[in-house]
């Protein structure tokens, strides 16, 4: 019970802090000098490539890895029935960071709605499925509500 806990608590405190630090990693291009086609870190050198620059190479992956990130933390953390429907922007963005990391493709953006439409229709489906299996227990939790409310205030007659 006790190392459930730290683990929780481990865990729940690395969460935090990814989404603490999303608003300096959409930032982080910044430091990058404006001219540079190659920039060395300590996770190797990151080339400008297409983009010309490693700043707007830099800039431009963050913008796609920042909400792909939030929606993963979102997707998993999320207890919810619905929470299969954050498939569908994660694949899109994941099409789009992909699309930005090759930098072969000439037009970013453009082609990646394409590739996840049979994503979409499987999500939609599978979805559509949960829904309809569900949908007597949304229904007998609306009824019961209505009958409490009911109940709480009797109705005059006459």
């Amino acid at each position: 019970m006790k190392g459930n806990r730290k683990t929780s608590l481990l865990l729940s405190s690395v969460i935090i802090l990814l989404i603490i630090s999303t608003p300096y990693l959409l930032y982080i291009y910044q430091s990058i000098p404006q001219d540079l086609e190659n920039w060395n870190t300590i996770f190797g050198e990151i080339k400008g490539g297409y983009y010309g620059t490693a700043f707007i190479f830099v800039y431009t992956f963050f913008s796609k890895f920042v909400p792909l990130l939030l929606l993963l933390i979102w997707f998993i953390t999320n207890k919810h029935w619905w929470v299969h429907a954050l498939i569908i922007p994660i694949t899109v963005y994941l099409f789009q960071l992909i699309a930005v990391i090759n930098d072969s493709q000439l037009y970013v953006d453009e082609v990646e709605f394409i590739y996840t439409v049979p994503f979409l229709v499987l999500i939609f489906v599978i979805l559509y499925f949960i829904r309809s299996k569900i949908s007597i227990y949304i229904q007998a939790v609306d009824l019961k509500k209505e009958m409490d409310d009911n109940m709480r205030t009797p109705k005059k007659f006459g």
